[in-house]
């Protein structure tokens, strides 16, 4: 499958369909982080347009659409504006990313995009092996919602909270934002496996 993996500077998503044999691409303003010859450095409307791609994966920024950005961008505060407008940007992204592929999912946290997007299906680190609650939200166009791997829900409630809220509680950092973004490789992989096996069947 040719696969285009947008807004992802880390690979990760990327990675894990190149080791299933794809022609897999990560786009983003931002160089890769592996430095990978299969990184598209650019805008990724641009990107989405440039073929007719068999699966695309988009990771938009989410800053100010999660519900953590609420005391900031949510209605009547200061950059509210500024949700408005990444909403109809995320909402034209998607419309595009269905117009150039048969299938598309979209990943963002539990944020403000039912309202323009419909409701997702949820997927949680958890359930692929990573002991961490991190709710997180996929808009799928022909896919169908990801399929449990690896529950350790029951191994991580026994961790303190710190551990498996690690994310929640980093420390401020200049790379905060990248790790906070960074996807799991465990959801990775099973967004790799299962989405091929779906689109061979």
């Amino acid at each position: 499958m040719k696969v285009l993996v947008g807004c992802e500077y880390s690979g990760v998503v990327r990675e894990a369909f190149r080791k299933l044999g794809h022609e897999a691409w990560s786009c983003d303003l931002l160089p890769a982080d592996d430095d990978s010859e299969w990184h598209i450095q650019g805008d990724v409307q641009e990107a989405i347009t440039s073929r007719q791609w068999d699966l695309i994966i988009l990771h938009p920024p989410c800053t100010a659409l999660a519900v953590s950005g609420n005391s900031t961008y949510g209605e009547g505060k200061a950059k509210h504006s500024k949700r408005l407008e990444a909403m109809t940007w995320t909402h034209e992204l998607w419309e595009l990313a269905k117009a150039h592929s048969k299938r598309v999912a979209l990943e963002n946290p539990v944020g403000v995009l039912s309202g323009v997007l419909g409701k997702p299906s949820y997927v949680n680190p958890w359930e692929h092996g990573h002991p961490e609650q991190k709710k997180t939200g996929l808009w799928l166009h022909n896919l169908k919602p990801l399929t449990p791997t690896n529950n350790v829900y029951d191994a991580m409630m026994k961790l303190p909270v710190q551990e498996r809220q690690r994310l929640h509680y980093l420390p401020p950092s200049p790379d905060r934002w990248k790790i906070r973004s960074t996807t799991y490789k465990g959801i990775a992989n099973a967004m790799a496996e299962q989405w091929t096996e779906e689109a061979e069947q």
